[in-house]
C-alpha cells in the first residue's frame, strides 16, 4: 500500500528468481559516461525543468502527473516455483555461520537489483544506506578482509558494474536523523526482519560491530560520524 501511494512505478522481486538470473549479470559492462557526477545533476536538474514546463502548460501538478505512472512487475510471475524456494532454503542451510549468511543475502539481493535495473533500462539506482549503516559496513569490511573494496561499498557511487550506477543519497545523515525526520513530516514507514534481528551481539560479525557502534555512540555521539569520515 505504501508502494502503491506513492505513485512512482515499483517493481516486486522474489529472492527465488536469483536462480533464473543470466550469467551475464555478473559482468561489468562498460558505459560511455565520461563525468558520472555532472551527468547525474545535468539529468536531474533537465527533469525538474520539463516537469514545471509541462506542469505550466497542463495546469497539473507534479503529484498529479505521478499518479499517472503504471505500477507494474517485471517479472509477471504471481507465484516463485516451489522448487526455487527449496533451493534457496538449501542455500542457506549450506552456509554454517550467520555472518556467511549475511553476507550470502546481500549479494543475491545485489544482483538481483542489477539484473532489473538492467531490463528495465535504469541506469542510476538509489539506495536507503545512512550514514549509521555505511559506518557500520565500513568497520565490517575490514573485519571480513574486504578493505580494497571499501570504495565502492561505502562512497556515494558505486560504479563496479558499469552501466548501473548505485548511490547512496542518505549517506549524510544518521539513522536517527532520518527517524526523526520520519516521525515529524509523517512519512510512513515498514520494518522488515533481517537474519539478525533479535539476535544476540556475538551472533555474527555484522551484527557485534553494529552493536559496538550503537553502545559507543551513546557515551560519545560523534562516533558513527567519525567512523564514517
Amino acid at each position: 500500500m505504501i508502494l502503491r501511494a506513492t505513485g512512482f512505478p515499483f517493481h516486486l522481486v522474489h529472492l527465488e528468481e536469483v536462480f533464473d538470473l543470466p550469467g551475464s549479470v555478473l559482468c561489468s559492462i562498460s558505459h560511455n559516461a565520461t563525468d558520472d557526477g555532472q551527468n547525474y545533476k545535468a539529468a536531474v536538474d533537465g527533469f525538474i525543468r520539463r516537469q514545471q514546463q509541462q506542469s505550466e502548460k497542463s495546469g497539473d501538478s507534479l503529484p498529479g502527473q505521478l499518479s499517472e505512472l503504471s505500477i507494474r512487475s517485471p517479472s509477471g510471475k504471481e507465484a516463485v516455483e516451489v522448487a526455487h524456494t527449496g533451493e534457496l532454503a538449501h542455500l542457506f542451510r549450506a552456509v554454517k555461520t550467520l555472518t556467511a549468511k549475511e553476507e550470502l543475502l546481500q549479494t543475491l539481493r545485489n544482483h538481483l537489483i542489477v539484473h532489473v535495473a538492467r531490463t528495465n533500462g535504469y541506469t542510476k539506482v538509489m539506495t536507503g544506506d545512512s550514514c549509521t549503516r555505511v559506518a557500520i559496513r565500513l568497520l565490517t569490511n575490514l573485519c571480513l578482509g574486504r578493505g580494497a573494496f571499501l570504495a565502492g561499498d561505502t562512497g556515494f557511487s558505486d560504479s563496479r558494474h558499469g552501466d548501473v550506477l548505485l548511490l547512496r543519497p542518505m549517506r549524510e545523515h544518521s539513522a536517527k536523523e532520518i527517524a526523526f525526520y520520519n516521525r515529524l513530516f509523517g512519512v510512513p514507514s515498514v520494518f522488515t526482519p533481517s537474519l539478525v534481528t533479535k539476535a544476540p551481539d556475538r551472533a555474527s560479525i555484522h551484527r557485534l560491530i553494529e552493536s559496538f557502534l550503537y553502545k559507543l555512540q551513546t557515551e560519545f555521539p560523534s562516533t558513527i560520524s567519525t567512523v564514517y569520515r
